[in-house]
């Protein structure tokens, strides 16, 4: 067993529901759901979002990168043996925050791509957060696995990242807004031919679930959690 530190808060949602699918994934891989106490080693460093956000709209990746680095820090010396941060945007400075600290960090943004590539997926549309879609950071990644990456453009964008913030990132989900959404992905997937849509942001599996679309749906989230489990396990 190797014990995970997950850098949490960022949303405190997203957090929740890494925790709760984090333990379900390992007591079923374990096969020992009715021992009591039997959970996953972890610890979870909460950081404050706010702060998390004012950083990146500011685009201050200095200061941000050196901010995750001193969680992970705080949590390698909690006893975690691998990290992994819950949230898409905060993996625009992944490359500086792994290079800055002593253990590995299970991405989301390059397990996303290799399950896209493990299922055959060419072309997909990526939804996330404003920072998320115009940092390109999904298109880069994605191309070294030889798959397009598209985004939205700036006026879709705009409307995604203001249903993530604030409701999304608070649990609340309006009908209103789940049909501009999805009407977003229609258009683009028609547009595009494009073979799935990457929930980029934790919270956008609140709004957008199986069966609203008809294309493959990559729950970022949940594939994040499958590698982690996976290293948690080995």
């Amino acid at each position: 067993m190797k014990k995970l530190g997950l850098v949490g808060g960022l949303g405190p949602m997203s957090t929740l529901e890494y925790y709760k699918r984090i333990h379900d994934l390992y007591r079923g891989r374990v096969k020992m759901a009715s021992i009591c106490g039997d959970n996953p080693p972890m610890v979870i460093d909460s950081l404050d979002l706010s702060v998390a956000y004012d950083m990146v709209e500011r685009k201050d990746w200095k200061y941000l990168s050196d901010w995750l680095i001193a969680s992970i820090n705080r949590l390698h010396v909690a006893g975690a043996e691998f990290a992994a941060i819950a949230a898409n945007t905060a993996h625009i400075v992944f490359g500086e925050i792994q290079a800055g600290v002593p253990i590995p960090i299970i991405g989301i943004v390059d397990e996303t791509c290799k399950f896209a590539y493990a299922n055959n997926l060419a072309k997909v549309i990526v939804f996330g957060t404003g920072f998320t879609m115009e940092s390109g950071m999904y298109q880069k990644a994605c191309a070294k696995y030889d798959i397009q990456a598209i985004v939205p453009n700036k006026e879709d964008q705009d409307t995604i990242h203001h249903i993530i913030f604030p409701n999304l990132e608070a649990g609340i989900v309006l009908d209103e807004q789940k049909k501009s959404i999805l009407g977003i992905a229609n258009n683009m997937l028609a547009e595009h031919k494009a073979d799935a849509l990457v929930l980029g942001c934790t919270e956008l599996p609140l709004i957008i679930q199986k069966g609203d679309l008809n294309t493959v749906l990559i729950d970022t989230t949940q594939v994040h959690i499958d590698a982690i489990v996976q290293q948690i396990l080995s």
